[in-house]
């Protein structure tokens, strides 16, 4: 844990969080500023600072990540016709909290490019 960054004080509740899922390696909660009707962050619970900060170590966890992700659309009758899953990385990508995340988005059309 960091104790400076505010997913690892939502992962271990120091600040509230709407949880949508939760198991021994990630977290998902709804986006106090949503950019869509349904606006979901998956972050894992081991602190990775972000995508340029993996490791081999990370593989089966990212993996993870992802399955999850799926889970969790497949879980929203809202989703049923797609959606968009995004992960900022660095400064120049828009992240602005360092701790990899992912946003899974959807419940209405995506244009493209999407910045």
């Amino acid at each position: 844990m960091d104790k400076d960054c505010l997913f690892c004080k939502i992962i271990n509740n120091v600040i509230p969080s709407n949880k949508i899922y939760e198991d021994d390696l990630l977290l998902a909660f709804n986006d106090i500023n949503p950019q869509a009707p349904i606006h979901i962050i998956i972050v894992p619970k081991k602190h990775i600072r972000s995508l340029s900060d993996i490791s081999q170590d990370d593989k089966e966890l990212l993996g993870h990540i992802q399955f999850t992700i799926s889970k969790i659309a497949k879980s929203f009758t809202e989703l049923k016709n797609g959606y968009r899953v995004v992960n900022n990385c660095g400064n120049d990508g828009g992240q602005t909290v360092d701790h990899i995340h992912y946003h899974l988005l959807g419940g209405r059309v995506f244009g493209w490019p999407p910045g």
